[in-house]
């Protein structure tokens, strides 16, 4: 395999000009994985497009450039598993743009697009999986079901988290559920309960309260006015009685 010592000054010169636009400006499910020591081996993460057995995954793939390169086109592999008619179980990829179709023109960008839209549409006619591609001829619910199983073992995206953040706070829950019912004597719950419970049954502090309706200050109002009410008039009538006496003496 070639290194950047080896390679022509105006070959990496190119290569160096496309892996800067790569990264600046990645294709669309793809990001190019730079190695500045050597540019003949070049790694990509490729997203599985929608609406494909492959959808939901991430693949990472190489491309190993020969020390003529652009004359002879790359090698392509896939790192990662996958269950497709024209990538091979060791991961060889059978692509007409990487075979008979090359051309020096030919770009990194366009390369990766090729190898992506492959995903999208497999050529079972030339296939190095014989197995995938006879199913896909054949019966493509298996094919696509054999395609999808290989990508959730294989190929499941780090960022698609949700099973795994659900199975995490799954386990907290239960872990503190089982706490609670090791403990058992004060559970969070339980202690919310009781303390509602103390609201409308405290009657010695929350009657005396002047207007929170909530408490039924409605029904504590009559309690206190009642016997206000009733001893005013009593002590109005002592003190009328008081003055009368007075004026008599």
């Amino acid at each position: 395999m070639a290194t950047n010592e080896n390679l022509p000054p105006n070959v990496i010169r190119q290569l160096a000009k496309e892996l800067k636009n790569l990264d600046e400006s990645p294709p669309e499910g793809i990001r190019v994985i730079v190695n500045d020591d050597d540019f003949t081996s070049i790694s990509a993460d490729i997203d599985g497009p929608g609406g494909t057995p492959y959808e939901n995954g991430i693949f990472r793939m190489k491309l190993v450039l020969s020390h003529d390169f652009p004359q002879s086109p790359p090698k392509g592999f896939f790192v990662t598993k996958i269950f497709h008619p024209n990538i091979s179980s060791s991961g060889e990829i059978c692509v007409n743009t990487l075979k008979k179709d090359w051309n020096p023109s030919h770009g990194l960008r366009h390369v990766l697009l090729v190898v992506r839209c492959l995903l999208i549409e497999p050529f079972p006619e030339s296939a190095l999986n014989e197995q995938a591609g006879k199913m896909l001829l054949e019966n493509y619910e298996d094919y696509a079901r054999h395609a999808r199983l290989y990508t959730g073992i294989h190929a499941l995206k780090p960022k698609n988290k949700p099973k795994s953040g659900a199975i995490t706070e799954s386990t907290t829950a239960l872990n503190v559920d089982q706490s609670n019912t090791i403990v058992g004597e004060n559970p969070p719950t339980a202690q919310c309960a009781t303390t509602t419970n103390k609201v409308p049954g405290s009657n010695s502090q929350d009657q005396n309260a002047p207007s929170d309706p909530a408490l039924g200050s409605s029904a504590a109002v009559p309690k206190k006015e009642g016997p206000a009410a009733t001893k005013a008039p009593v002590d109005k009538k002592k003190i009328d009685a008081r003055k009368k006496s007075l004026k008599r003496l």
